[in-house]
């Protein structure tokens, strides 16, 4: 994969609003209703990311909210793989 350049990345993000660009990683916080909605999504999160041997930083925290940072470790940055990612992230 080959790194994208801010503006190829601004524009892209322009198609997900609640994402945004933070250090070198396309961010989002999810809310959810508790606990266990919390923990769910991050379960589908990770099998998606499996599929795509793609592996996003999640955290969560406050008990029903979770951070996934994405972007291409071994490329050094953010990738068409990122946004594959957050688009299958999207439909979950």
């Amino acid at each position: 994969m080959s790194l994208l350049n801010e503006s190829e990345i601004l524009d892209r993000l322009s198609e997900h609003d609640s994402w945004s660009l933070e250090e070198n990683s396309l961010v989002r916080e999810f809310q959810f209703k508790d606990f266990s909605s919390a923990i769910g999504f991050v379960v589908k999160v990770g099998m998606e990311a499996a599929k795509l041997d793609h592996h996003p930083d999640i955290l969560i925290h406050s008990y029903n909210k979770v951070i996934i940072r994405t972007s291409t470790h071994s490329d050094g940055g953010i990738t068409d793989k990122d946004f594959h990612l957050i688009d299958k992230i999207e439909n979950i």
